[in-house]
């Protein structure tokens, strides 16, 4: 069983930065690849940021420029670094990661982005 521990969400206001991390139960090495989910109020959940174990990365349109991913292999953990936050950005954000035996999710952590 896969455990996947995120953390880092909370209240920022419009142009504010918060780090998300998200830590495997795992070795890293283990996994394909790890990926940031986000789910509005209202709206499907969608792929915000995606890096595979070769370090490979991808974004959503709406966040390209804006954020950035990366992991540390040696805690098992993927980050995501938020900057230039927009009210639009609001929702819970979940850690995805897939390896040979499925893919797993972590429980979400909720970003607000508000004044």
């Amino acid at each position: 069983q896969v455990r996947l521990v995120e953390s880092g969400g909370g209240l920022v206001q419009p142009g504010g930065s918060l780090r998300l991390s998200c830590t495997a139960s795992i070795n890293i090495f283990s996994i394909n690849y790890m990926g940031w989910y986000r789910q509005a109020p209202g709206k499907e959940r969608e792929l915000v940021a995606r890096i595979t174990n070769s370090d490979s990365t991808n974004y959503a349109d709406s966040v390209k420029g804006r954020f950035t991913i990366s992991r540390d292999s040696a805690k098992n953990t993927v980050y995501l670094q938020m900057n230039s936050l927009k009210p639009e950005d609001t929702a819970v954000y979940y850690c995805n990661c897939d390896t040979d035996g499925g893919r797993h999710w972590g429980r979400g952590t909720r970003v607000t982005v508000s004044s």
